[in-house]
């Protein structure tokens, strides 16, 4: 499922009769639950909430990397991200560079998903070669290999 805004409206009466309904709603996409009484409430699922909680965090993490004066935009974004350190060089500015870019293109369609994903990708990629992982010599096939349908 992707994050998106909340565009299904039910009023709090509908919630009232129909709680299933809304319910299975709110767990595809936010509801607005508008009210006579009082402020409009968004209902939506605590996966969501959480996406949108980290992608803030880690929006704020790099927002103040980038305020750094000091050192280049990798060596900035290592000082908050250390798990960084364990890419080569070359990688820790490819990752800076993926990060700003992800952390761009969430927030302007709203879908932290893109960003969680980016930084967990990079943080495995880190911690793989924190465990040594690299060194490790892979055999590659030369040639197709056939198998049979399970």
């Amino acid at each position: 499922m992707t994050t998106q805004t909340a565009d299904r409206r039910v009023q709090s009466s509908e919630l009232s009769r129909n709680s299933k309904s809304v319910f299975a709603a709110a767990e595809e996409a936010p509801v607005v639950v508008t009210r006579r009484d009082g402020e409009n409430l968004v209902l939506m699922s605590e996966r969501e909430a959480t996406e949108h909680r980290k992608m803030f965090e880690l929006a704020a993490q790099i927002i103040a990397a980038t305020t750094f004066d000091t050192g280049t935009l990798a060596e900035r974004m290592s000082d908050v991200f250390p798990w960084m350190l364990a890419l080569t060089p070359e990688a820790r500015e490819e990752c800076a560079d993926s990060l700003i870019d992800s952390a761009r293109a969430s927030f302007s369609t709203n879908q932290p998903t893109m960003l969680l994903i980016e930084v967990t990708s990079w943080f495995e990629t880190a911690t793989a070669r924190a465990a040594g992982l690299h060194n490790i010599d892979v055999a590659w096939l030369d040639e197709p290999l056939s198998v049979d349908y399970p």
